[in-house]
């Protein structure tokens, strides 16, 4: 809540020395904000990293945890816990995208989906990096296409996903150099 209020993203956050790598910082993080045990987490992967809008370097982490978990939310960092099909990243019911710019100069696209969790009453809007891993993760698990376009060539996916990260990270790198 200090840094994005408002904002929904998955647990995580800055590694600390005690952490050993993205893992120990991801797993630290969920049980820090929503009480997850790293014991309850088979981690399966590191994702494609990303750039968030600070310019911070973010590597998503996946795992799987049971059905029965329930989150307690730290107040402090987090307002709200709601859970997602997966195939709605695929497949949204409210969904729109954005053209936008990096502040590197990237030119993309940002996903804007709107979930209504029905259960609760509420409505949530994933954008921006949150929606940009959701969709990724969502393309590998199902393998089809989604309702809409994606900055992705969905026949080579890893790959293109690699090369576009590092188109951004080498426009972030000489906007750095040149303002040096």
């Amino acid at each position: 809540l200090r840094r994005s209020p408002g904002e929904v993203c998955f647990p995580g956050g800055k590694s600390e020395a005690t952490d050993k790598d993205e893992i120990d910082t991801a797993l630290r993080e969920a049980k820090e904000e929503v009480g997850l045990h790293p014991e309850k987490v088979e981690v399966i992967c590191r994702l494609v990293p990303g750039i968030d809008k600070m310019n911070h370097l973010v590597t998503p982490v996946v795992g799987f945890i049971e059905d029965t978990f329930q989150a307690t939310p730290n107040p402090d960092e987090v307002s709200d816990v709601f859970v997602v099909p997966l195939e709605y990243f695929v497949k949204p019911l409210n969904y729109k995208a954005l053209p936008y710019k990096t502040s590197s100069g990237y030119l993309s696209w940002m996903h804007c989906f709107t979930y209504d969790d029905h259960e609760h009453k509420m409505s949530f809007k994933i954008w921006g990096l949150t929606a940009h891993f959701a969709v990724f993760l969502a393309l590998v698990i199902f393998g089809k296409r989604p309702t809409f376009q994606v900055d992705y060539d969905l026949d080579n996916l890893i790959s293109s996903s690699e090369n576009n990260f590092m188109k951004l990270y080498a426009s972030l790198f000489e906007r750095k150099k040149s303002n040096l």
